[in-house]
């Protein structure tokens, strides 16, 4: 009885893909908590498991960085795996301001340059070094973090997601990108009304 029921627990907590050799994302479907459907072994090919655009995206803009990113949607074979990989370029004084990933932890690899990166735990703890090429960080799970760029010249990282379609909330968005009533936003964060609807005109919110 104790085997059923661990083979049982077992199976219903096992991905698409480990239950199989893989479940290749039908992109045509909609997509559920648990990934997108499989589509059709017949019509798998191996540009399903590859992607060739991972280069520097466009740094002209607020915060001076550029996302380029390979999930499901740019690889479908990573339907049900539990990973994905972004590229972010920095340029100089670029940032990744404030934001959480609640669906995943993230692995960051320095490719070229300096990096300050840090995250704060649950009980405001913070956690801080400045990364050269080669090195390593992990940022777990639901975290607040950011990256700095601290070069002189553009910084490169690799970011590796336990999640193959990764969501990201930025602090900023959150609070100026939205319909929010300005007086609210103040009560609540101690700002001041001029700034925040600075802010808000910054990225594009109202209210």
């Amino acid at each position: 009885m104790i085997h059923i029921l661990f083979l049982f627990v077992f199976l219903s907590s096992t991905s698409h893909a480990a239950i199989r050799d893989f479940c290749v994302a039908d992109l045509n479907a909609t997509q559920t908590v648990s990934g997108y459907p499989c589509k059709s072994p017949e019509t798998v090919t191996v540009n399903d498991f590859a992607f060739s655009s991972l280069k520097a995206g466009n740094t002209t803009n607020t915060f001076k960085n550029s996302l380029s990113p390979a999930f499901v949607g740019q690889i479908p074979g990573l339907n049900g795996l539990g990973l994905s990989v972004a590229r972010v370029d920095l340029d100089v004084e670029g940032v990744i301001p404030f934001h959480t990933h609640a669906d995943a932890s993230e692995l960051i690899v320095v490719l070229e340059g300096v990096i300050t990166a840090g995250f704060i735990s649950s009980d405001n703890k913070v956690f801080v070094k400045t990364l050269t090429r080669g090195d390593v960080m992990v940022v777990p799970q639901g975290l607040l973090h950011f990256q700095i760029n601290a070069s002189k010249g553009k910084s490169t990282v690799y970011l590796i997601f336990s999640d193959p379609n990764p969501v990201a909330q930025l602090v900023d968005v959150a609070l100026f990108g939205n319909n929010l009533n300005s007086n609210f936003v103040a009560k609540t964060t101690l700002l001041d009304l001029d700034q925040i609807k600075k802010l808000k005109t910054a990225f594009g919110g109202s209210g």
